[in-house]
């Protein structure tokens, strides 16, 4: 039976002996019954060190049982499955490159093992190779379906993409040689194999087995070579003879080998390494690319030295004088035009003098010599042509280029060889991404609207033509819906994206940096002290997308408001500065003060100016800095184009010294007009329509009387001491291994935060929370109010060292003082708070503390990430105690037995404590713009074990409380009249919501466990445990089917989705772990059963948590295969048949095949049965299922093989037709004709 424990109260009081004789008398067992009878969520397991599913229990109270009679929960666990969907941008550190020039579908494989398959946009699949292992050389079977791929480990796999996710069919193993290169002919299913040893091996493709035909290093070269010729870098079939086979070797040497005769025909020699070799069409010259900088052209009929030798970008010498040598060529590509000059087009071969230069692509086409500069590094490029075959006028007509973060095609038919212009979406990582927001099922008309705009800043420049690769095929599937991916970025741009039916593509973007001026060089050091990189780095957003009010902040502690309009306007930013201050001594030092009768309120009151150029200098070296903000906002007048505009800048300013810390929570109420943000010093809360600061406290002071002036007696701070270096605040790229300048950092590990050194005999802590080792449930965080006389409280604080280990690596803990245990006495001391005051834990919260994760050496600097709420980045002071961490605005009961709703806000804070604030709003629409907007907090408390994570309410009916917002008008339309204008609030509830005795359920999750409250009698309904071992990176409460849930992503991997209101687990799966922190600062979840996430630097990752998305997913996907005929070979004609070789005649199965050739040997290569196979099925799990699968995978290739034998077949009818046709015109023409008349 599941253990069932009683919720504590939200609102703990000392205990009281008299109300024990003043309860009634009851028997306990009905109330164990009643218990049990009401527990729905009862049935989950305690928290385990997996980090699954948590105990959940539920409040004793009556309100349980009513609450099970009205909301029937219809989600159960088949409405769940995971599965990833699709994978966005471009694909990280890429390797290999490929082009099927008759499906005309391209495939990039990377250094992780990933292949990405590209056609028309919609058709977009990725796959990844088991093992991992570097993707060396992809090979298209032209028009055939497959692929073949070789990867470092020495293994060779076999893909078929006739399936809309591909699978590997066959792989085969080699043991004693590694691979360098392969060659496939067109129409040919024998592959050639290049090893490093020199050797070069033959593989059927339809068995993937090994043939016994081998050419030999030793035999190739001439006997008389004293050295090795180095590993194969080339292999080709003549394109005028399939029986003669061109093999280049590392040092030079290339041999024109053979296959009949097994001998080499001819041997070329050169000085220089070789890196690529191409064949002229006609099969009787070929050209080279060596080390030095040179082209060679070879001709067969004289191979002792070369036909031609250029130095494209080398200086020109005198004559008899060899040319300088320049950088290696990498590759070159020899096409022929039928109408025009051949084009030559090579990577690298630049002067050395020129070290400043990018990386460059040459095209020589005639005389004319074009140097494109690429922005990145080229990692491999290829020419489309018109043609598959070998021996034809190749007819190129673009050129794909693959860059290290990049994809281009060049259009080559045009003269000045403009791009075309890329479907897909490349460019997510133009900046490093540092947050993500995804919204499905939003308004229809914000897609067109963002589109609208952002069209009219698209780049200019591309090619008129459409983009080459449009294979596949690809429909729009069941799911309809709009869905928006917001992505910010390092450099502070914010791009949006459309998401819907399994695509990306971008429709705005929006620079925040253009809000502030530009960092002098001069001034850099000085003016933005904190982050000496990517000062306008995005941290987090916010959006309403019904009223489009758009909220950003920044890693310089900043927060921008934004709001839509159509028109352009020039105006000034209207800026706030906030001098955001909490004097941290005050909770450590115990002793009292007097407090003085009239405090000083303008010492209190919240800072908020204008920022002028004056307020933004740097006082000179050595004096302390103070109430300057990070970053200077523009003062003159500012261009703003149509699409989002600034409206109000709020920037947080030092204090005493110390920089402002890095905004941890951030929400916007458009209803209300407010916006509140908050960090490890405390909350902010701001009108944005009247520009004004409300609420600017320390986190520790939200705790004290609904008067937020009134200070209670302090001590003055002691020991205060500032080091220049000592920030919390870090630039972001330092997650990213492309940019090599270390940034000054602060954090400080978890051994380094202890205030003494720890034992270290002290045992490692068991639970992931710190806390006293005598604590017990009963002795759960939470509030103890002290009922005093009025005018005789006086607070008291005192230090509860937790006994945890030093070394521990839970974002939750840190290492006490002291390991003395407390005696019930001395808890009983402690316990003394004064009224309104927060227990004090020296614990801190994953919101900001430094975690640390295994990782690699080369991962080291892009995953060292400080996580925060709300995917931010954000670190700890040793001064800073309680970060505020999730914010939410909402209409809802603010203080116990309220019998209405009013405007609220929640705040929820690192040490798991949420407090409820009133909020006054003027009573009319035209009051709002003038009277002052009251912020008071309503003195409601409630407790959770870790940070909060995120909030939400759900109403009496168990239906998902949306937050109010207004109805979006454009704010520059000259049309309509400002004094007749009225805001228009949608509240998003209904009416009967307001009676008297009407409830609602506010869900709370923290980074350990998820509660459900009934409001406004604020009892705890359910309680559940998410997890012990581990703690929650990111929650939210979203929409599926209808109803709403619980989902969780947790630091080891798993995913959770728990029912809502009674926290049922519906899932819990280990879907990944938590290796790269990228992972968890981008992680989001969204409706209708969708999530994404940061795969790598350049990849979002789309998955469902839905069961009925995971149904549908294939017919979401598109096809990477398509029926298309191949096209036919160009007539030779009567004598180039005759003289052009004997490649027609050419028999490779005879000559390869195991009754000539024999088999190979069975320690050079193991073959190994892939998934996808017949045989990979044979250890699938037995039975009937076993069975069906087997058969139904043997039907789906026996009905492959009968279409293609019925294309044979009917081309085979078609050609005979011809040939009849052709003969019978034959017959009547020479019919009547003499002999002596031919």
């Amino acid at each position: 039976m599941p253990r069932v424990n009683p919720c504590s109260s939200p609102l703990l009081f000392p205990f009281n002996f008299s109300t024990v004789f003043k309860m009634k008398k009851f028997n306990f067992r009905k109330v164990l019954d009643g218990l049990t009878a009401s527990s729905p969520g009862s049935g989950s397991s305690s928290g385990s060190n997996s980090g699954g599913a948590g105990s959940g229990s539920v409040h004793p109270g009556g309100t349980a049982g009513v609450l099970r009679e009205e909301i029937q929960e219809s989600l159960t666990s088949d409405y769940f499955q995971i599965c990833k969907t699709v994978r966005h941008g471009f694909p990280y550190q890429p390797t290999a490159l490929a082009f099927d020039p008759v499906q005309k579908i391209l495939a990039i494989g990377t250094r992780t093992g990933a292949i990405r398959i590209l056609g028309r946009p919609g058709v977009d699949c990725h796959c990844q190779h088991e093992s991992g292992a570097a993707v060396l050389q992809l090979q298209f079977l032209i028009n055939e379906g497959a692929l073949v791929s070789a990867s470092s480990d020495d293994t060779l796999h076999l893909w078929n993409l006739r399936q809309k996710r591909p699978a590997i069919l066959h792989s085969l193993k080699f043991n004693r040689e590694r691979i360098t290169y392969c060659h496939l002919p067109f129409q040919s299913k024998w592959l050639y194999v290049g090893t490093e040893r020199g050797n070069t091996h033959i593989v059927n493709i339809e068995s993937f087995i090994l043939s016994g035909y081998v050419i030999m290093w030793n035999k190739a070269i001439e006997l008389s070579t004293k050295t090795h010729p180095g590993p194969v870098v080339h292999l080709s079939d003549s394109p005028r003879d399939e029986g003669k086979l061109l093999i280049g070797y590392e040092n030079g040497t290339v041999v024109f080998w053979d296959l009949k005769s097994k001998r080499a025909e001819l041997r070329v020699y050169y000085d220089e390494a070789i890196h690529s070799i191409d064949w002229h069409h006609e099969g009787k010259q070929f050209m080279c690319s060596h080390s030095d900088g040179s082209l060679t052209l070879w001709n067969l009929k004289s191979p002792n030295r070369p036909f031609q030798t250029t130095v494209p970008h080398g200086k020109s010498q005198r004559e008899g004088r060899k040319s300088e040598p320049c950088k290696p060529i990498l590759k070159v590509e020899y096409k022929t035009c039928r109408n025009s000059e051949p084009f030559i087009i090579f990577s690298g071969g630049l002067s050395y003098d020129k070290a400043c230069r990018r990386p460059s692509l040459t095209i020589m086409h005639g005389k004319a010599i074009t140097v494109l500069e690429m922005d990145h590094p080229i990692v491999e490029f290829l020419t489309l042509c018109e043609t598959p075959y070998p021996n034809e006028f190749q007819e190129p007509y673009a050129v794909a280029v693959l860059l290290e973060k990049d994809l281009i095609v060049v259009d080559l038919t045009q003269t000045n060889f403009p791009i075309f212009e890329n479907p897909y979406p490349m460019d997510i990582h133009e900046s490093p991404v540092t947050c993500t927001a995804y919204f499905a099922d939003c308004p229809p008309d914000l897609i067109l609207v963002l589109y609208s705009i952002g069209v009219k800043h698209k780049k200019q420049g591309y090619s008129s033509k459409e983009w080459p690769v449009s294979g596949g095929a690809w429909n729009l599937g069941a799911q309809t819906y709009p869905e928006i991916i917001i992505t910010g970025h390092a450099d502070g741009s914010i791009k949006f994206w459309d998401a819907s039916a399994m695509t990306l593509q971008m429709l705005y973007k929006l620079k925040t940096s253009k809000v502030f001026e530009k960092q002098k060089v001069g001034d850099g050091k000085q003016a933005c002290e904190i982050v000496e990189e990517d000062p306008f780095a995005v941290q987090m957003v916010y959006w309403c997308p019904e009223s489009r009010v758009f909220c950003v902040s920044g890693v310089s502690a900043y927060v921008i408001i934004y709001k839509f309009s159509r028109h352009e306007i020039t105006t000034e930013i209207v800026s706030l500065e906030v001098r955001l201050q909490c004097d941290v001594e005050d909770i450590i030092t115990p002793e009292p003060e007097t407090s003085p009768p009239f405090p000083d309120l303008s010492s209190q009151l919240p800072s908020s100016r204008s920022l002028s150029g004056s307020t933004n200098t740097v006082s000179s070296e050595g004096v302390t800095k103070d109430s300057i903000p990070c970053l200077s906002v523009k003062t003159r007048p500012v261009r703003m184009p149509p699409g989002y505009q600034a409206d109000l800048v709020i920037q947080l300013v030092w204090v005493d010294g110390e920089p402002p810390q890095q905004i941890t929570s951030l929400a916007v109420s458009s209803a209300y007009g407010i916006v509140a943000f908050g960090n490890c010093t405390g909350l902010v809360v701001v009108d944005f329509i009247q520009k004004t600061v409300l609420l600017s406290m320390g986190t520790i002071d939200l705790y004290r009387s609904s008067d937020l002036y009134q200070r209670q007696p302090r001590s003055p701070r002691k020991n205060k001491q500032f080091i220049a270096d000592n920030f919390c605040m870090r630039g972001l790229s330092n997650f990213y291994p492309d940019l090599t300048k270390r940034i000054r950092t602060s954090y400080q590990s978890l051994t380094e935060l202890n205030d003494s050194p720890v034992p270290l005999e002290l045992e490692r802590c068991k639970s992931p929370t710190s806390g006293l080792a005598t604590r017990t449930p009963e002795a759960a965080p939470g509030f103890y109010r002290n009922e005093m006389p009025a005018g005789r409280q006086r607070n008291q604080v005192h230090h509860l060292p937790d006994h945890v280990n030093g070394h521990c690596t839970s974002p939750t803990s840190q290492s006490c003082s002291s390991g003395k245990r407390l005696s019930s006495a001395d808890v009983s001391k402690v316990n003394r708070w004064g009224p309104g005051r927060p227990p004090f834990r020296k614990a801190q919260s994953a919101a900001c503390m430094e975690i640390s994760l295994p990782v690699t050496t080369e991962e080291a600097r892009e995953n060292s990430y400080n996580r925060s709420r709300s995917s931010s980045i954000s670190s700890i002071d040793k001064d800073s105690k309680e970060a505020v961490t999730a914010l939410y605005f909402m209409e809802s009961f603010a203080r116990k037995n309220d019998s209405t709703v009013s405007p609220c806000l929640f705040v929820g804070t690192s040490l798991g404590m949420v407090l409820l604030i009133s909020l006054n709003l003027p009573s009319s629409d035209e009051q709002r713009f003038t009277e002052p907007v009251m912020v008071l907090p309503s003195g409601t408390l409630l407790s959770l074990k870790g940070a909060v994570l995120t909030f939400s309410c759900m109403d009496r009916t168990g239906s998902l409380m949306q937050p109010p917002h207004e109805v979006w008008r454009d704010p520059n339309n000259a049309d309509e009249n400002e004094k007749t204008w009225k805001r228009k609030l949608v509240m998003n509830y209904s009416s009967a919501s307001q009676e008297t005795g009407d409830h609602q359920y506010a869900i709370i999750c923290s980074e350990k466990q998820a509660k459900v409250f009934s409001l406004p009698s604020q009892t705890c309904l359910y309680v559940h445990n998410i997890t012990e071992a581990s703690f929650i990176l990111q929650a939210e409460v979203v929409v599926m089917c209808n109803s709403a849930c619980l989902a969780c992503f947790c630091a080891n991997g798993h995913i959770m989705i728990m029912s809502l209101p009674s926290l049922r687990p519906m899932l819990d799966v280990n879907y990944l772990p938590l290796t790269d922190m990228r992972i968890a600062r981008t992680f989001c979840f969204t409706n209708e059963g969708q999530a994404l996430y940061l795969v790598s630097p350049t990849e979002i990752q789309r998955l469902t948590y839905s069961q009925e998305m995971c149904d549908n997913i294939q017919d979401m996907l598109g096809d990477l295969f398509t029926p298309i005929e191949t096209p036919e070979a160009q007539n030779r004609g009567f004598l180039k048949g005759l003289f052009g070789g004997s490649g027609q005649t050419f028999d490779r199965e005879e000559l390869f095949g195991e009754a000539t050739a024999g088999k190979a040997s069975r320690s050079l290569a193991q073959h190994i049965p892939g998934p996808g196979s017949i045989e990979g099925m044979k250890g699938a799990a037995g039975g009937v299922m076993g069975e069906l699968t087997r058969a139904r995978i043997a039907l789906d290739e026996r009905g492959q093989r009968l279409g293609e034998l019925e294309e044979k077949t009917a081309g085979m009818m078609t050609s005979a037709e011809a040939f009849s046709k052709h003969a019978h015109e034959l017959m009547l023409k020479y019919k009547d004709k003499k002999w002596y008349q031919f």
